[in-house]
């Protein structure tokens, strides 16, 4: 069940820095263009994909638990 609720938190905390990273009336982010966009891009979909395995993993875990 903890990993269930981590996938989730960590599934919405990486959203909400995305959403803080999108563009704001018509200016681009200050980190766009910059050396750190690459590495802000694969932060991004590594949260992603963590926060897919970690929830994924807890329903599993939830479902094959025996009742």
């Amino acid at each position: 069940m903890g990993v269930l609720i981590a996938g989730v938190a960590t599934f919405f905390v990486t959203g909400a820095i995305l959403w803080f990273l999108l563009p704001r009336h018509g200016k681009m982010h200050r980190w766009v263009n910059t050396e750190l966009e690459p590495y802000i891009s694969v932060a991004l979909c590594s949260g992603f994909a963590l926060a897919f395995t970690m929830t994924l993993s807890g329903v599993l875990g939830l479902l094959s638990s025996p009742k």
